[in-house]
């Protein structure tokens, strides 16, 4: 079992939930399930934890769950809302790291290993992480820490809501020797099934079985369980998309009215994140100024110039130009944001994650 990675997996609580819950306090507390409407063949995208303890789950046909919770408000999705919180969180995980594989518009992996943040601890920094969601968006995510991706996916699984689990490599052999073969990730309701009827029922049995039996009963699934069952996991922590921007944002504990005040916190932005480019030898001709009201609604404006927005550049005239488009001063703001795109240089070498790709639905957990 390697013990030379250190793999954290986030996964937002209730997400497209959570995220209407926070837009809408009519809900708050209340059962919520978005997806598509109980009289027709939709299904449910997610549901809140309030909806949860009458049964209702992800993919379960809508009609179905309006029977089970007769008192539910059923929302259709915003998608675009979900990729709007989902880039936010991108920004936070690339703050740690540029090795983020997304799984989903609510789900992904990091990488950690040899970093030097937070002394080097990914628990450490997987519990930053869950704070600034939080503070950020509003919104908590369950994280799982082990060293590699399967162990932490269980690890996240096991303290949901707002969870922080820590699989040490010691511990693992354990930890799924106990667990059910249907909580296994990767092991669908058909496989368990078959699973159960060879005498298959929890990861000790699981570990009993020989390589050969599995990929004659299995195929090449059948090597992957066998790998599992003993804690194996090698499968690398893969950056999926070319980074396309660089920005940096902050919250404020008290909502700002001041213009001036929110010029002087955008130019301190501007630079951290211009520094931070040069470092990369990467340059953008593209500035989006971003600001969030105090009722959450959220509005972006940009400017491209022709030449390159470049570390020490003067960029006080483009974001109050940028700001003077928005409604800041007559409406008080809770966060500012200064993001650079149309990258050219080194912004074309690191890799990076579109947190969190888009589904139509997707199991939100």
């Amino acid at each position: 079992m390697s013990t030379t990675r250190k793999i954290i997996h986030v996964d937002m609580d209730a997400f497209y939930a959570s995220v209407e819950q926070r837009d809408f306090p009519e809900y708050r507390g209340k059962p919520i399930i978005v997806g598509g409407s109980p009289d027709s063949r939709g299904v449910v995208a997610t549901c809140s934890y309030e909806a949860r303890k009458f049964g209702v789950r992800s993919a379960m046909p809508s009609g179905y769950a309006r029977k089970l919770c007769p008192e539910a408000i059923f929302v259709r999705p915003r998608f675009d809302v979900y990729r709007e919180v989902s880039s936010e969180i991108r920004e936070i995980f690339l703050e740690f790291t540029d090795k983020v594989e997304a799984i989903s518009l609510d789900e992904a992996y990091l990488d950690v290993t040899g970093s030097d943040l937070l002394q080097g601890s990914a628990t450490l920094i997987a519990s930053e992480i869950k704070r600034l969601i939080l503070q950020r968006t509003g919104l908590t995510a369950s994280a799982g820490v082990s060293c590699n991706k399967f162990l932490a996916k269980i690890a996240s699984d096991r303290q949901k809501p707002d969870g922080l689990c820590v699989i040490l490599p010691e511990e693992a052999l354990e930890v799924i020797r106990e667990m059910p073969i249907g909580d296994f990730h990767g092991i669908g309701p058909a496989t368990e099934t078959k699973m159960k009827r060879l005498g298959i029922h929890h990861g000790a049995d699981l570990g009993k079985q020989t390589y050969e039996f599995l990929v004659e009963q299995f195929g090449k699934a059948g090597r992957h369980y066998h790998l599992i069952a003993q804690g194996i996991d090698e499968r690398p922590v893969n950056p999926d998309r070319l980074r396309k921007s660089w920005g940096a944002e902050m919250t404020f504990e008290k909502d700002l009215s001041d213009v001036a005040e929110m010029l002087g916190h955008l130019q301190t932005l501007s630079e951290r994140v211009l520094s931070k480019m040069s470092a990369r030898h990467s340059q953008g001709s593209t500035m989006t100024l971003k600001v969030k009201y105090e009722n959450f609604e959220t509005v972006t404006r940009s400017i491209t110039i022709a030449q390159s927005f470049t570390s020490g550049m003067d960029t006080a005239e483009y974001l109050a130009g940028l700001l003077a488009k928005t409604d800041a001063g007559i409406r008080k703001v809770r966060l500012l944001g200064v993001s650079f795109s149309n990258l050219d240089g080194g912004g074309r070498t690191p890799k990076q994650l579109d947190v969190f790709r888009d589904a139509d639905v997707t199991k939100d957990e």
